[in-house]
């Protein structure tokens, strides 16, 4: 991974390229369309705007100035509901290279340091490559129903992990 670099904070131009991201790797292995870009591009605005960087997180994946990964962890609800994990994606062409499992032990290490009590993301089956990388850091299944959450019927999972379970493997 020496010419990948994780920085942390929002930059110009990330939420263009994390709702791409999000668009063209859904599209061609989901076959999800507008409906899907939308919400993932309206969730990201709306956390973008209420970012607290003493509370949130936002770690980006860049290769020569380009952003070709990204993770982010909303804290606004953490003391209550707990930390929520969301817009984790990899560029296809850096899949299979540490930088999902980096990014995710960043993410991860913001929220013990900040000793959130929990985290928990929404995802669906199917994705089991991200599935090994939850598992990896501690995360359970903890609910899963048939549902529309993302505008096409699948199969939707609720993970969550204690701060205090989490391996950092």
């Amino acid at each position: 991974m020496a010419d990948i670099a994780i920085t942390r904070g929002p930059i110009r131009e990330a939420a263009a390229r994390i709702v791409e991201l999000h668009a063209s790797y859904y599209a061609k292995h989901w076959g999800f369309g507008e409906y899907f870009e939308a919400k993932v591009a309206t969730g990201l605005a709306e956390f973008l705007e209420r970012y607290d960087p003493a509370r949130d997180g936002l770690w980006l994946a860049m290769v020569g100035g380009a952003i070709q990964g990204a993770i982010a962890i909303d804290g606004v609800h953490a003391d209550a509901e707990g930390a929520h994990l969301g817009w984790f994606i990899v560029s296809e062409s850096m899949q299979g290279r540490g930088v999902g499992g980096a990014l995710l032990r960043d993410a991860m290490d913001f929220c013990r340091e900040r000793s959130y009590p929990r985290v928990y993301l929404w995802t669906f089956a199917g994705l089991d490559a991200a599935r090994h990388l939850y598992e990896r850091e501690g995360f359970v299944l903890a609910e899963e129903h048939l549902g529309t959450r993302w505008g096409s019927e699948v199969l939707e999972q609720r993970w969550e992990c204690g701060t205090s379970e989490t391996t950092g493997a």
